[in-house]
């Protein structure tokens, strides 16, 4: 499987002017660990986790550095660190140039990336730019969803999944759209590309519309491609 087959693609985000205690009050409403930082162009900058907020002067936990390891080493990772506990911005105290991967990227590649920097997030990029995350939960709902009782197809299932490619075919917004559809017991699973929001709109509607289909499954991911229905 690949990171855009099981990433979050709707990401609550930070601006990195934004002050950290938005970004902790963020956090908390919405129970994350962490966040990814955007600028206003929409390319990702920088990640800030609960980490970021150990050692802080507010709370008694600021890092004290020995002055004579200073004096040897000098006094840059002593800035540094001042800096993380005494900064308002997310941009003063987030992680920068953060670990990332292609969307493309097999979902091997992300747990590696996750157990050699021991990181619980990774946010998927497209020249730059955010277009999901993944987490481990998102690894946890790929797993159950493959594991999901599945019994065989009937029948019936041939004629749900012939119905739906069929109309697929004969609508003008699936131009752009290359989607296999498979079902199972009348679940539907949609996997693919498809050019944007609406179109993935309409896949669904037109799914639910069928007789005989009694949930559905969407691993839909976000490319420009030529119209093919399978």
């Amino acid at each position: 499987m690949k990171a855009c087959e099981v990433m979050t693609r709707h990401v609550i985000s930070i601006d990195p002017e934004a002050s950290i205690v938005q970004a902790a009050r963020l956090m908390l409403k919405h129970h994350f660990s962490g966040l990814p930082v955007v600028n206003r162009s929409g390319r990702l900058v920088g990640i800030i986790t609960e980490g970021d907020f150990l050692h802080r002067s507010e709370i008694g936990t600021e890092l004290k550095h020995n002055a004579w390891l200073v004096a040897i080493f000098g006094p840059e990772e002593s800035a540094h660190d001042y800096v993380r506990a005494h900064g308002m911005k997310v941009s003063e105290v987030m992680t920068r140039q953060p670990i990332t991967v292609d969307e493309n990227a097999s979902l091997d590649q992300v747990v590696h990336l996750m157990e050699r920097h021991r990181i619980k997030r990774i946010p998927v990029v497209r020249q730059g730019k955010m277009v999901g995350i993944i987490t481990r939960a998102n690894l946890l709902r790929a797993f159950a969803s493959i594991h999901r009782p599945s019994p065989k197809s009937s029948s019936k299932d041939g004629e749900i999944r012939k119905r739906i490619i069929t109309d697929i075919k004969k609508q003008n917004w699936a131009n752009g759209a290359d989607v296999t559809v498979l079902v199972r017991d009348g679940v539907v699973d949609l996997c693919g590309t498809i050019s944007d929001l609406s179109q993935q709109a309409a896949l669904k509607a037109l799914i639910r519309e069928q007789f005989g289909v009694r949930k559905m499954y969407d691993h839909l991911r976000f490319k420009n491609e030529g119209a093919s229905v399978t």
